[in-house]
């Protein structure tokens, strides 16, 4: 899969439609940029926009509608009942493919300095993002609103942009560009106009009043519902998950006479946090997302176009192609693993004899079955990492100019043939470690699976560092090649020592 970002940008404009479709029209002008949602909400004043593209390009696009929203929102005659701070309030990067966490913080950086400089908006860098700890909440960067920050940001220091000037566009008001992993914006509404029952149950759950820590809360009045709103922000789905918030609102909402009606996503919503619902009120016991017709067929189609079904596969290795080669095969080892991993838990969910560690074998099969799905997408990457280096030395070297593109284009697909591989040895090595948690306290009559997965993971880690060292010596950049070997050696280093500490529990336990 290529490298993609997720860029959310919010827009303090939720009640002409012809408006937003501006803004929208300048993030669409940038090529390869996907819209997936955008949705307004009156009330609120507010429109949230999703889209994916690789970075450069979803940064670019991310700037157009900025400036198209300062030229087409005014924020001093800005009303609403969400909290907001500019005409692009918020506009937060998301690593979604092959993206680091780090890559992201660098574009919302550039970003940020582009909007300030450009366009004379000031900027707070906020969540991962952020260049100062108290900047990390963006409660505590948005707080005043858009009035407040324009009362105080030339005088106060602590109000003093990242980026841009230190005075707010009157138009455009201030910005807040930063970097968080996908959330779960959720809301549910209340039998009850009063907003004061909504506001109190938003601060018995959020995480800054001693609720849940990954939940974010305020309290609204829907005027044109007649009804309350508890809205909210899930930054970490995993560990607030959505059925255990709803089911503390509705606790909560009836000390105070009322009761939860109804709820809704704002936006997009991972499959996983809709399934983590499913499996606790229906209870469902050794559930895997493999079930689910449509993700069955989605692998079943993806199998077919690509020609990558298991004999496709191994007849493909055997063929006289170099890819898919030992990298691939590595992934594939390591998808197995996980695989392993995951069957091992599923023996072990329900049975009353491990009843003490349910949890912790439920939490161990998520984790496992997210890796086999990511070693599986790798196998496939890795094939087209080491096409890519076979197409860039294709390239035409007639003149000097091509030559020299040649070369960076080779450069720059060999340094991409050996990450590739370095991320199937990461991801393995985490496999391994869930696999000694399944051979600790799984079904011991799976145990030698167990250890199976630990030795197929250490076999995927063994065989992409082959892959990363093959790959080094032909980048020249002196600082990329020490980080890689480095970084593979450390983890190979821990895969054999984690790997042979199961092997030797499991032979306790035959």
């Amino acid at each position: 899969m290529a490298k993609l970002v997720e860029v959310i940008p919010n827009f303090s404009e939720g009640r002409r439609p012809e408006v937003l479709d501006q803004i929208i029209k300048e993030i669409l002008s940038v090529d390869g940029v996907v819209l997936l949602d955008h949705e307004m909400d009156a009330d609120h004043n507010r429109a949230v926009v999703t889209f994916v593209g690789e970075p450069q390009a979803a940064s670019e696009a991310a700037f157009r509608g900025i400036k198209k929203a300062s030229e087409v929102l005014d924020m001093s005659t800005h009303t609403g009942e969400h909290p907001r701070m500019g005409a692009t309030d918020v506009c937060p990067f998301v690593p979604i493919s092959e993206v680091t966490t780090q890559e992201c913080i660098e574009l919302a950086k550039q970003l940020g300095e582009r909007v300030g400089s450009e366009l004379e908006i000031p900027v707070y860098l906020y969540e991962l993002a952020a260049s100062r700890p108290e900047r990390e909440n963006l409660a505590d960067v948005r707080r005043g609103q858009y009035e407040g920050i324009r009362d105080e940001i030339e005088t106060n220091p602590d109000r003093k942009p990242d980026f841009g000037p230190s005075k707010v566009h009157v138009k455009g008001g201030c910005t807040a560009i930063g970097v968080r992993l996908p959330l779960v914006a959720y809301n549910v509404y209340l039998d009850t106009p009063h907003v004061n029952v909504a506001k109190r149950v938003a601060k018995a759950i959020r995480s800054r009043s001693g609720g849940y820590m990954y939940c974010k809360a305020l309290g609204f009045e829907i005027k044109e519902r007649s009804q309350a709103q508890v809205s909210m922000n899930l930054v970490n789905h995993p560990k607030t998950p959505i059925f255990r918030v709803f089911e503390t609102i509705k606790s909560e909402a009836e000390r105070w006479g009322a009761r939860a009606t109804s709820s809704e996503i704002v936006g997009l919503v991972p499959n996983d946090a809709l399934i983590d619902v499913a499996q606790h009120y229906l209870r469902l016991e050794n559930f895997s997302k493999d079930q689910i017709l449509e993700e069955k067929l989605k692998k079943s189609m993806e199998g077919q176009t690509t020609g990558r079904g298991l004999l496709d596969f191994v007849e493909s290795v055997a063929s006289s192609s170099p890819a898919p080669g030992g990298g691939s095969v590595s992934a594939c080892a390591g998808t197995l693993a996980a695989a392993l991993t995951g069957m091992v838990c599923r023996l072990t969910i329900g049975k009353k004899k491990y009843a003490e560690v349910q949890d912790e074998m439920s939490e161990t099969m998520k984790k496992a079955d997210a890796l086999k799905e990511k070693l599986y997408g790798l196998i496939q990457e890795d094939a087209e990492a080491f096409d890519a280096v076979m197409a860039a030395r294709k390239m035409p070297k007639d003149t000097d100019k091509q030559k020299q593109d040649r070369l960076d284009a080779i450069q720059k697909a060999t340094i991409i043939a050996a990450e590739v591989p370095l991320n199937v040895m990461k991801t393995s090595l985490e496999v391994i470690e869930w696999a000694k948690i399944a051979a600790e306290k799984g079904n011991v009559n799976s145990v030698s699976d167990a250890g199976c997965a630990a030795l197929n993971g250490r076999s995927a880690v063994l065989g992409a560092y082959l892959n990363v060292k093959i790959n080094i010596p032909g980048i020249k950049d002196e600082s990329v090649r020490s980080r890689l070997d480095s970084e593979a050696e450390e983890v190979r280093q821990k895969a054999e020592e984690l790997a042979q500490s199961v092997y030797e529990l499991v032979l306790t336990k035959v």
